[in-house]
Order: C-alpha cells, then structure tokens, then sequence
C-alpha cells in the first residue's frame, strides 16, 4: 500500500485548509506538537475544530502511513482474513480506519470510538466523502480506561492509543480491546522505547489469553531485545507543501517511526524472520539483523556469490520478512 493519503481523504484535509491562515496553523500545530512531547492527552490537546484541523495537517498523514504499512502486512501474513466489522478504539479523526478500508474494502460496518467530541466531528467532516462504512460509521463517545459493553469486531484497532493511557490501566484497556475483537487486533504505538514497552505489556498480556502473535514477532518467546536496544520499524511518507510548513521543516518527506502488534483469535501463520533494521549493504553481500521464529536476535548474511538468493535479500528493508530464514 500507499503511504499517501487516499483521494478522498486528501480532498477532504485540503478542504478543511481553505481560507484558513497558514501562518496561524503552523504555530498551533506547533503548540499541539509541544503539547503532546510533554506528555499530555488528546483532550488536553484538541478541544476545538481549528485544533482538530491542525493535528489533522501535522500527524494524520504519518499516522495513516503507519496504519497502511502494518494492515498491508497484517494482510499479507493472514490472506484469508477477511473482516466485514471494524471498531478503531481512540479512533482520533480516523486515519487508522481509513487505512482499513483501503486494505480491507469489504468491510461494511465500522464503530469509531474516542473520548474527545473534536476529533469525533473531525472524522465524520473527513468522511463525508469517503467509503460508505466511514460515512456512516458509528461514532461513540468512550474512554478506553473505563471500558463498557463495546461493539465487537472482526477487526479491532487502537492506533497510537496506549501511550494516552495511564500504565496501571493499560492491561485492562488491551483485556477490552482482545474482548472485543472476533478475529484480529491491532496495536500501533510511537516507535519509541517507551512505545516498545507499551507493546511488549500488551503482548504479554494477549499470549496469556491465548492470542496468537502475527507479527511483527515470529514467536511467542519473551522478546530478546535487550535495552538500550527496542524494536521499532519506519515508514517514510511524502509532505505536502503545508505539511513541511506545519511542520517548520523543508525536506518533502518524513519517517514516521513506529511499533505495531497483531494477534489473531485462530488460525495459524508462516513463522518468517523479520529484519529489525536496515540491512548493512557490502561488497560481498548483504547482513541482515534477524528476529527468528526461534526466538532470537541474529545476524544473516546473504552473499552476493548466490545470486538467486541475493537478488530477493537486495529488494528487502527494514521490517520485511526474511524468506526461507528460521
């Protein structure tokens, strides 16, 4: 998948932009940004429209990229999910149920759920021209620390939501979240080590409950990353014009770092090593930094001499899969 924007979500941000100063856009976004680095919560962030719009601008279009990179892999590992039901928990304006739309296009009914009423409005406003199951989605006012009788779903999202929760309460958000899920539940944090932490708790949590892990783990065993070390993957998107003027940045790109879990209720996956950083290029070939279906951290080299296996090793990236590797 893309990591653009589609279409109609693209026209709509565009819309939301006219007439609007940019100047003044870019120094609340710059506000919003600071406001979040210093640890505080959506609904003391965004509490109007015109916050809602600039947090559009600034961070839907990474976070949508990071949605669209790991619901591609999510598909790509479980080929016969086919979920007709979403519920995106802190759903925020919807980047994260745009992304499953684009991946999953039957899915005809979707729940978005968040606390803070600007972003609610803000996802409907961007819906209105959008797939039918976002036009006409359900949108809920919730808090994801004090969980309630939530609509289950085929497919359960909660895309950079944790990191807004209290730690003594996120165990019992990601119980709800697995609760409610019927087939598949996906976790997207910052790519930080703090959001590999949140990750990991989550994770432990789900393999207690009987989840079965997708990705990015190619097992069950306890992670073998050690600190300072975390794992984290990246995904680089374009910027538009006002994008890098929100931004206060010049360059026509950004790389969206992030941390993503998938657990699944059944069924079983190919267990494939997955490169945990951008492989080292060399003359004699390719070294890849591997989490193995073992349980492991390993280096794989792949010389150049094969050049069967080298020409599948040189189109990898960090975060792909290993073929073959175990």
């Amino acid at each position: 998948m893309t990591p653009d924007l589609p279409p109609a979500l693209r026209q709509a941000a565009d819309r939301l932009l006219e007439g609007v100063s940019r100047k003044g856009l870019a120094e609340q976004s710059a506000r919003i940004s600071a406001q979040y680095r210093a640890g505080q919560t959506s609904a003391g962030v965004v509490g109007s429209t015109a916050d809602a719009t600039a947090y559009v601008l600034t961070r839907l279009p990474a976070t949508y990229a990071a949605g669209a990179h790991v619901l591609a892999e999510a598909a790509r590992i479980a080929p016969d999910f086919a979920p007709r039901t979403l519920l995106d928990a802190g759903a925020g304006p919807g980047g994260a149920s745009w992304a499953a739309l684009e991946t999953w296009p039957a899915i005809g009914a979707a729940t978005l759920l968040d606390s803070n009423r600007a972003f609610l409005e803000m996802a409907q406003t961007l819906a209105a021209e959008g797939p039918a199951a976002l036009r006409d989605a359900l949108r809920l006012r919730g808090d994801l620390t004090a969980p309630q009788d939530w609509p289950a779903a085929d497919l359960v999202l909660a895309s950079y939501a944790l990191a807004e929760i209290a730690p003594a309460r996120q165990a019992q958000t990601v119980a709800a979240l697995w609760a409610a899920t019927l087939g598949m539940l996906v976790l997207i944090e910052p790519g930080t080590p703090a959001g590999h932490a949140r990750i990991l708790a989550a994770r432990d949590g789900l393999i207690a409950a009987g989840a079965s892990i997708l990705a990015p783990c190619p097992h069950h065993a306890p992670c073998p990353l050690a600190p300072p070390d975390w794992c984290h993957f990246v995904q680089r998107l374009p910027r538009s014009r006002d994008h890098r003027l929100a931004k206060g940045g010049e360059v026509p790109f950004e790389d969206e770092k992030f941390i993503y879990l998938v657990a699944a209720r059944a069924g079983l996956a190919r267990r494939e090593a997955r490169i945990l950083a951008p492989p080292h290029a060399a003359k004699p070939g390719i070294t890849f930094k591997l989490c193995t279906p073992a349980g492991t951290v390993e280096p794989r080299f792949v010389p150049r001499r094969d050049k069967r296996a080298y020409a599948v090793a040189r189109r990898l990236d960090w975060g792909d899969v290993l073929p073959g590797a175990d």
